[in-house]
């Protein structure tokens, strides 16, 4: 049975602003919000044999099969498209995904989060952890469309278009 957190926003940033963020993902970065439940998981992934947070390669570019933490990335368009291949440990199979459209006077910014359960027990996950993704998939999305808006203001500011005051 598959289950799904879908998520989209309108931004008023074009795709290559609205994306870079989401490339940024993990690591150091972290997940934009709520980064200790993100730290606590990856802590009871590493107590049940899987790989726990393990950061990622490299701070602002990514390739296809690169970890992040304990995600593979399964695919990467840039400006486009991040979806993501849970490592941890799950009763099933997970991905999160970012795709990013452009819009008119901006983009749609997409984050959907899929769950493939596997049994009874895989069931069971998912609604043990579905109270838990309004804070941490609705956290995350409004924590990235924070820091697209921050690129956006370096971006002007670096073009000299920022604003007097």
């Amino acid at each position: 049975m598959e289950f799904s957190d879908r998520r989209s926003v309108w931004v008023p940033h074009p795709p290559d602003v609205a994306f870079a963020p989401i490339r940024r993902i993990g690591g150091k970065t972290g997940w934009y919000a709520w980064n200790v439940l993100w730290r606590v998981r990856g802590r009871l992934d590493r107590l049940v044999g899987g790989p726990g947070l393990a950061g990622r390669r490299d701070p602002d570019e990514l390739v296809t099969g690169d970890t992040l933490d304990f995600w593979q990335v399964e695919a990467y368009e840039p400006e486009r498209l991040l979806r993501l291949r849970a490592r941890m440990r799950v009763p099933g199979d997970a991905r999160l995904e970012f795709r990013v459209e452009p819009a008119p006077g901006g983009s749609v910014v997409h984050q959907e989060a899929t769950f493939v359960a596997r049994g009874l027990l895989g069931r069971a996950y998912w609604y043990a952890v579905l109270p838990f993704h309004g804070l941490v998939f609705g956290g995350m999305l409004r924590g990235l469309v924070r820091a697209m808006d921050a690129a956006a203001e370096t971006a002007q500011n670096r073009h000299g278009l920022g604003t007097d005051t």
